[in-house]
C-alpha cells in the first residue's frame, strides 16, 4: 500500500499536507504522532470516510479512489476504531453479521465462519454471549473479528491498547503476530512508544500534518521516537515530592450500590467501599473496566443514589446533595467518556467551556449566562492549555481527541476545585499533551488539591499516585505502595489473582503477593475473572524487559529517598 502526496484541508486548518506512507504486506506498521498531527484524518482517508484534496492511494500496484468505507472493505481494508462500534444489547454473532448479512447469512453458516476465524487467529470469541457481558479486551477481539469476517487483509487499529492492562496487551500482541504470520497487514496507531517499538516492523512519524520520518524499531529508543514525534524528550508521570497532608478532603464510608442485570438478578455493583483522600493527595484506583469504578464516580458525583453509605466533602455530608451543589462545592470532573459525558460535540468551544459550571463565574453574572466573559475565558483556556484549534467558534467535534481532552482539563482546573475526579485523564492523548495534563495535576496537588485518579495506564497510576487501591467486582481488594509496585504486579491484582497488601517481589522469589510479610489474605480468595484473559500464576514477561528493570531501579531509589525525607532523584 502506498499513499503519496496526501493533502486534506478543512475550514481554517490543513489536517494533512503532502503525506507519504508506504506499508509492506504482512507487516505491523506503526503510525505515531501527537494529537492533531493528522493520523486519524489520514486513516479516515484510507478507509474511505474522507476524500483527499490532493494525492494518490495505490493498493497492490493499482491506483484507487475510495469513496466510502464499503469501497475500502471491498478492497480488503478494515478499521477498528478507538471507540468500539458495538451494540451492547446484541450477541457477538449479531454484532459481527450486522450489515454483512449477505456474506454468510445470520445463522449456522455465520456461526461456523466466526468460529473458523476465531480459531485461525487465536481470538477466542464466543458467538452467543451478549456484548454487554464482555470485558474490554474481549470486545476488542470482537471488533477485530468483525473486520476479518468481512474479508479484510489490512487492519487499521486506532489506539488498540488504550483500555487494556499489561496482560491483555501481551495477548493482543500475540493476536497481531498471529495475523501477521497469516499474511495480513496491520496499521497500528498508538501513543505508547514502548509498545510501538515492541510490536512494529516499521514506524512512520507524523508531526503537524506531515510525515517527518520513519524509524526501524530495532535501531530506535523511546526517547528518540518521542523527540521525532514532539520535538522533545519523553515525559514521565513520576511525582517527585510528597504533598499529602493529614486534612481529609473526601471520605467515602461503607458505600453500597445495587443494580439489576440483564437476567433480572440484583447484584452488588459497589460492596462496602470505604476510603479517604486528604488535601494534596492523589489516590490511584486500579481495576479492569467494568468492576465498579464508573459507578463509584457516579455515586460521588451525585449521578447515582447509593443504597447505603456516607460521602463527606471537606467535612460536609454530601450523600444526598444534587450534582450541581457538589460541583459548586468544589468537585472537578474529567469524565471517562469525553464524548458522552464531557462535551456537546456539535456546540462551539465556548459553549462547552460553560458545561458543568453554568452558575459559576465567569460563566454567570447575576443569574444570567455571561457570554462575553465565557468567550474570553475560553480564549484563555485555549492559549494556556495549548488546545490546537482555529478558534473558539468551531465545534468540539472538529478537534482531535487529545485537544478535546485538553479543553476539558482546562475547564475543570479553571474553577480551582478542592477535589478532582480524573477518570482516564490522558486516554488517547499524545506524549506532549500527557506531560501538560500531568503538570497541571501536580501543580494543583501542591496547592492542596485532592485527586481520585482512575486510569488504565498503569505507569500513569503508579507515577502520579501517593496511594494505590485495587478494585475488583465492586470491592476494594488490595492496596500497594506506588514507590515499589510494578505494572505487572498491579495488573495481576486487577484480574483478581492477588489481594491484601501487595509487596514487590524481587526476581527469584516465589512471585506471591504478600500481606504483612505473609501470603495473600485467605479471607480474600482469588476469584477467577469472567471478563479478563486467564491470569498467569507467575509474573508475566513484559514486552520491554530492560525498560521494566530500569523502572524497578527507579522505584526503589524513589522509595529509599522518600524514607530519608529527601526529594526523589
Amino acid at each position: 500500500m502506498e499513499l503519496a502526496g496526501i493533502t486534506k484541508r478543512f475550514p481554517g486548518v490543513v489536517a494533512n499536507h503532502d503525506i507519504h506512507l508506504t506499508v509492506r504486506r504482512g507487516t505491523v506498521h506503526a503510525l505515531c504522532g501527537e494529537n492533531g498531527a493528522g493520523k486519524s484524518t489520514l486513516m479516515k482517508i484510507l478507509y474511505g470516510m474522507q476524500k483527499p484534496d490532493e494525492g494518490t492511494i495505490t493498493l497492490d500496484g493499482e491506483q484507487v479512489t475510495l469513496h466510502t468505507p464499503a469501497d475500502a472493505i471491498s478492497r480488503g481494508i478494515g478499521m477498528v476504531h478507538q471507540h468500539f462500534m458495538l451494540a451492547d444489547n446484541l450477541t457477538v454473532l449479531e454484532n459481527v453479521v450486522l450489515g454483512a448479512e449477505k456474506l454468510h447469512g445470520i445463522g449456522g453458516k455465520a456461526r461456523a465462519k466466526i468460529k473458523e476465524i476465531s480459531d485461525a487467529y487465536g481470538l477466542g470469541v464466543r458467538p452467543d454471549v451478549l456484548v454487554e457481558d464482555l470485558g474490554v479486551a474481549d470486545r476488542q477481539r470482537v471488533e477485530i473479528l468483525k473486520v476479518l469476517y468481512r474479508g479484510a487483509r489490512t487492519l487499521i487499529l486506532d489506539e488498540p491498547t488504550a483500555v487494556l492492562v499489561p496482560q491483555e496487551v501481551d495477548a493482543l500482541f500475540d493476536n497481531l503476530r498471529e495475523l501477521k504470520s497469516e499474511g495480513l497487514t496491520v496499521i497500528f496507531i498508538s501513543h505508547k512508544l514502548g509498545e510501538v517499538l515492541s510490536v512494529a516492523d516499521d514506524i512512520t512519524v507524523i508531526r503537524r500534518g506531515t510525515t517527518v520520518g520513519t524509524a526501524v524499531p530495532s535501531e530506535t529508543t523511546p526517547k528518540q521516537l518521542a523527540e521525532l514525534m514532539v520535538g522533545e524528550e519523553l515525559p514521565s508521570p513520576e511525582t517527585r515530592e510528597s504533598t499529602v497532608t493529614d486534612v481529609p478532603m473526601l471520605t467515602v464510608d461503607g458505600l453500597h450500590l445495587s443494580a439489576t442485570d440483564s437476567d433480572g438478578v440484583v447484584r452488588a455493583v459497589l460492596d462496602g467501599i470505604s476510603f479517604t483522600i486528604h488535601k494534596g493527595e492523589v489516590l490511584g484506583l486500579a481495576g479492569v473496566e467494568g468492576n465498579g469504578q464508573a459507578e463509584l464516580v457516579e455515586a460521588i458525583m451525585g449521578m447515582r443514589t447509593p443504597d447505603g453509605g456516607v460521602v463527606t466533602l471537606d467535612g460536609a455530608d454530601i450523600t444526598k446533595a444534587p450534582t450541581r451543589k457538589r460541583r459548586e462545592d468544589g468537585i472537578g470532573y474529567i469524565p471517562e467518556d469525553r464524548h458522552r459525558h464531557g462535551l456537546l460535540l456539535e456546540a462551539p468551544l465556548w459553549e462547552n467551556r460553560i458545561l458543568g459550571h453554568v452558575t459559576e463565574k465567569p460563566n454567570s453574572k447575576r443569574g444570567l449566562i455571561d457570554i462575553k466573559a465565557a468567550r474570553a475565558d475560553t480564549e484563555r483556556i485555549v492559549r494556556e492549555y495549548d488546545v490546537r484549534t482555529p478558534g473558539i467558534e468551531v465545534t468540539a467535534a472538529s478537534l482531535s481527541g487529545g485537544n478535546q481532552q485538553k479543553l476539558i482539563v482546562g475547564r475543570e482546573m479553571s474553577h480551582l476545585p478542592k477535589l478532582l475526579i480524573a477518570a482516564h485523564p490522558t486516554r488517547g492523548v499524545d506524549v506532549g499533551a500527557q506531560a501538560q495534563i500531568w503538570d497541571q495535576i501536580r501543580e494543583a496537588r501542591r496547592e492542596g488539591l485532592a485527586v481520585l485518579l482512575i486510569s488504565a495506564d498503569l505507569d500513569e497510576l503508579i507515577g502520579l499516585s501517593d496511594t494505590l487501591r485495587v478494585m475488583f467486582r465492586g470491592r476494594l481488594v488490595a492496596d500497594a505502595d506506588p514507590a515499589t509496585i510494578t505494572p505487572e504486579e498491579l495488573g495481576s491484582a486487577m484480574t483478581g489473582a492477588a489481594s491484601g497488601h501487595l509487596e514487590h517481589q524481587e526476581d527469584g522469589e516465589d512471585g506471591k503477593d504478600a500481606k504483612d510479610g505473609g501470603d495473600a489474605d485467605p479471607a480474600e480468595p482469588a476469584e477467577k475473572p469472567e471478563t479478563a484473559d486467564e491470569p498467569k500464576a507467575e509474573k508475566p514477561e513484559t514486552a520491554d524487559k530492560a525498560e521494566a528493570d530500569k523502572a524497578d531501579e527507579k522505584k526503589s531509589d524513589k522509595k529509599s529517598e522518600k524514607k530519608e525525607g529527601g526529594d526523589a532523584k
